[in-house]
Parts: C-alpha cells; structure tokens; sequence
C-alpha cells in the first residue's frame, strides 16, 4: 500500500496538476483550431485585407485578378475532381428526385423567391436607402450554382450521403457557368438603375480519378490535398475583401444597406434549409395516395435528406466571385466590389451557419433511429 502512495506522488511530482491542466487546455484550443480552421481563415483574410488591402486587390502587389482569380480556381476544381470516387458518381447519377429536387431548388426556387423580395424592396425604398449594387447582387448570388467544399464536408460530419452530395456539387458546377450569367441578366429588375448590370455581359481531373483510382485516393488521404482546395477558397476570400476594402466598397455602403445584407442573409439561410427540409421529408398529411400525390411527394433517405439541406441553399464563393467579375468586366472596379457584397457575405455567413445545422441534423437522424428502433 505505501508502495502504491509512493508511485502516486511521484507521478503527480512528475506531472503536477497545473501542468496537466495547461497540456489539457492547450490540447482543446488546438482541436477547435483544426476543426474550425476555414472560420478562423475567413476571419484572418478579412483582417488583412481590412488593414493591407492593396496586397491582393485587383491589380494589387500581387495581381490577384490573375494569380488568384485564375490559380486559386484552378487547383480548386482540381482537388474537387479528384476526391470523388468513380463508384460514389455512379450511385447517384440516375437518382433523378434527387437532382430534380437540389437542382430545381437552387437555380429557380431561390432566384424566384429573391427577386420576389428586390422588387419588395424596391416598391418600398423609393429613396434608394439599400444600394441597388446589392439588390444586383442578391438577383446574381441567387443564380450561381451550390458551394464546392463546405457542402460534402458538413453533410458527411452531419451523418448524411456525401455522395449524393458529391453528385449534386458536380452537376451544379457543370451548370452554374451556362445558366447564371443568361438567368442573372434576365431576371434584373427592367429599370433605369439596373443599366449597368445589364449592359454587361466534365473534364481532365476527372478522368485522372477515374484512371487511378486507388492511387489517388491514397494521395488525397496522405497528403490531405482536399485541404488545399479550402486553402484557395481563402484566397478568393482575401482577394474579394480586399477588393472591397480597397475601393472603399464596404465603407461607402449605407448603414441600412449593411444591415439588410447581414440579416436576411441569416434568415434567408435558415428559412431556404427548412424548405428544403420540408421537400425532402414532406409531412404525413401529402403523403396520402389520393389525387395520385404519393407519386408526387415522396419522403426521401434521411442521409440523402442531410445532403439536400446543404446543397440546396448554399451558393459558391469559388465559382461566384471569377463568374461575376467575368460577367461585368466592362463594369468599374467599384461597382464590381459592391455587387460581389451579398455572394461575399451569404458564403460567408452560411459556413457559420452550417455548423450549427451539423448538429441540430445529427440530434434528427439520431432521434429517428431510435424511434425506428424502437418501433
């Protein structure tokens, strides 16, 4: 027994309590840095471009309408080629509810009901107090296709199908450059204040993944290149706000027009995942066969339900920014940074959001399977 207190005040003489609990803390602050690293990046770009914004402005030191704009993109559909397996595309690829349901939804459910609320707003704000290069570029965030990264991430940490979210992230990326520009365009409210936003405007990493396929999936988890593709994203990031900041985009907008952006982004997000949700798992009330609506509403999986949830109301950064600039090229640097505001800001914000939709679908799936359990 003293043999035994002896070892005991040893080890602690070892490791004192204070040191345990400073290697604890510091353990926990390293997790939460690796688990919420593309947050804390989006907030160091938006500080360096705050406080160097001439850095990678358009233009810029390092000319980052070239070096990121076109760079940046390129390794960052490259990396989202290669993560996804041949099999996984294949499983989804004739689910045609699924991309019916996430495809529709995103290119004319969200741009219908956004322009629904512009036209709102413009009856109501006769005086110009939200600045009309944000309602343009709500009309042009509405339009571009679903995220790249963030979507296969959050719906495989939620439980959900990530490769029906993979499929999903494919097919509306190979759409957005065809159908965004037209529909954006078309869809701009047909006013005077509008002008200058009217008057402008599959493949090889695949086949590498699907040449090699156990070779590539073995690179991709050594080296954790599907990180790399984040790590661009943080690039477009900075760029954009230092674009913005540079030519004071930000600062010249109006209080009302800020706050407007950064709420109903957040309600907008919330409001467009319960949507989807509800279209996904419709109540039992339109699942009763009459007037043949079984066929029309149907309840899907509940790991395909998580996959529809984030890829329906995201809207990507890494497509959207290269698209809007490409578009409205003619167009001043300054409008430009004023319109890109609302795609800069809903990507942003969705993220944050996102992780709180992690857990709020994992607690669901979890209380489903119980219940089925159960039953």
């Amino acid at each position: 027994m003293n043999h035994g207190i002896a070892e005991n005040d040893s080890s602690e003489r070892r490791h004192p309590p204070k040191a345990r609990s400073l290697k604890y803390i510091c353990k926990t602050v390293l997790n939460f840095i690796l688990h919420q690293w593309l947050l804390i990046g989006i907030g160091v770009a938006c500080v360096l471009a705050y406080y160097f914004p001439n850095v990678a402005k358009h233009g810029g030191v390092i000319r980052a309408e070239y070096s990121i704009l076109y760079g940046a993109m390129a390794v960052i559909f490259l990396t989202s080629g290669l993560s996804i397996p041949r099999q996984k595309l294949f499983t989804h690829l004739l689910n045609w509810r699924l991309h019916f349901l996430v495809q529709v939804f995103s290119f004319i459910f969200i741009p219908a009901l956004t322009l629904a609320v512009v036209h709102i707003i413009l009856a109501g704000d006769s005086h110009g107090h939200i600045d009309r290069a944000v309602l343009a570029g709500y009309i042009f965030t509405a339009c571009i296709p679903t995220t790249i990264a963030s979507n296969v991430v959050m719906t495989r940490s939620a439980g959900g199908d990530d490769a029906a979210a993979l499929v999903e992230v494919v097919i509306a990326n190979f759409l957005g450059p065809f159908l965004t520009a037209g529909w954006t365009v078309t869809l701009l409210p047909d006013t005077a204040e509008f002008d200058p936003w009217r008057q402008a405007s599959g493949d090889l990493r695949q086949l590498v993944r699907w040449a090699w396929p156990e070779q590539t999936e073995r690179m991709m988890q050594t080296y954790r290149i599907s990180k790399l593709g984040s790590a661009c994203l943080l690039l477009i990031v900075w760029m954009t706000f230092s674009t913005c900041f540079a030519t004071g985009a930000l600062q010249t907008l109006s209080v009302q027009s800020v706050l407007f952006v950064v709420f109903f982004n957040i309600a907008l997000y919330i409001a467009l995942t319960g949507v989807c949700f509800v279209l996904s798992r419709p109540p039992e009330v339109l699942l009763v066969n009459r007037f043949g609506m079984r066929r029309i509403f149907k309840r899907i999986t509940p790991e395909e339900t998580i996959a529809v949830c984030f890829c329906g109301p995201a809207k990507s950064t890494a497509l959207g920014i290269p698209l809007l600039y490409a578009m409205w090229a003619p167009v001043d640097l300054y409008t430009k940074a004023r319109t890109s505001v609302p795609v800069l800001l809903y990507t942003t914000e969705q993220i944050c959001i996102a992780h709180f939709f992690v857990h709020a679908l994992q607690r669901w799936q979890k209380n489903l399977n119980e219940k089925q359990d159960v039953e």
